[in-house]
């Protein structure tokens, strides 16, 4: 990694959340893809209990829950994104049976086989995959779904750069074949993995960030971790463009056995 750029630990998390708080999304995504991966999950009903969690604002949520009849819960660790979640849910009207809870997804609240559905779009790496795919297992039925989105390698070998890179901010970074390998030695049934289009970094993800990097500069002047942070948000939209034909984001679809 240049000497210039730190790495994403080394800034403070309420920076971080600060900062992604002003986007609708917290990570790549669309909501076509959350749609799409909707497709693949069967039996919900108006009685099913969904837990999205590390929903940060909820923006995926609220796509899911047009899609659903069932009770929505979001987790997040961070109380400014629940609040926004709360408040986009009762924008949207959803807020009889769709509600964001703080809490944190290695210590979670819900009961053994209760649920129905867990999602989770670019957030498990903050577990870890396998372990959040084995640790999260034990609160669904069986039979329930699991879907997650997660950074993936598209090859076998890459560039340096952006080994380095990856292998830095997410050491858990891996093939598609050894996820869904990961998976189905986690107790699932791999039902379906696709890999997230180009818009949904482009269009969905960095677009919004240009003005928003503007805008919270002027806001922060002169705080050094600010433009640091800025620094790095750039640093890692350009090796996307740069080297996008060897990663990207990946949905991953599970069914209990």
């Amino acid at each position: 990694m240049s000497e210039d750029i730190k790495s994403i630990h080394e800034f403070d998390f309420t920076l971080i959340c600060e900062y992604f708080s002003n986007l609708e999304r917290q990570g790549p995504g669309s909501p076509e893809i959350t749609i799409k991966a909707l497709s693949f999950v069967e039996n919900l009903t108006q009685e099913s209990k969904i837990a999205d969690i590390g929903c940060g604002s909820g923006g995926q949520t609220m796509i899911l829950s047009q899609h659903v009849e069932g009770q929505v819960t979001g987790v997040d660790l961070f109380s400014r994104f629940i609040d926004l979640f709360n408040k986009n849910a009762s924008r949207l009207k959803l807020d009889d049976r769709v509600k964001g809870v703080v809490g944190s997804m290695d210590d979670l609240s819900f009961q053994d086989e209760e649920l129905d559905l867990i999602w989770s779009e670019g957030a498990i790496y903050n577990i870890g995959f396998e372990k959040g795919l084995q640790e999260w297992k034990r609160f669904l039925k069986r039979g329930a779904y699991i879907a997650v989105s997660e950074v993936s390698w598209f090859t076998d070998e890459r560039p340096a750069e952006i080994e380095e890179f990856w292998q830095d901010a997410y050491p858990g970074i891996d093939t598609i074949a050894n996820k869904v390998g990961q998976m189905q030695k986690a107790g699932y049934v791999p039902v379906a993995s696709f890999i997230l289009p180009e818009n949904c970094w482009t269009e969905h993800f960095y677009a919004p960030q240009v003005k928003l990097d503007e805008k919270f500069l002027k806001e922060n002047q002169g705080n050094k971790a600010v433009e640091e942070f800025i620094a790095n948000q750039r640093h890692e939209a350009q090796l996307y463009y740069k080297y996008k034909e060897y990663y990207g984001y990946v949905f991953y679809i599970g069914k209990k056995i």
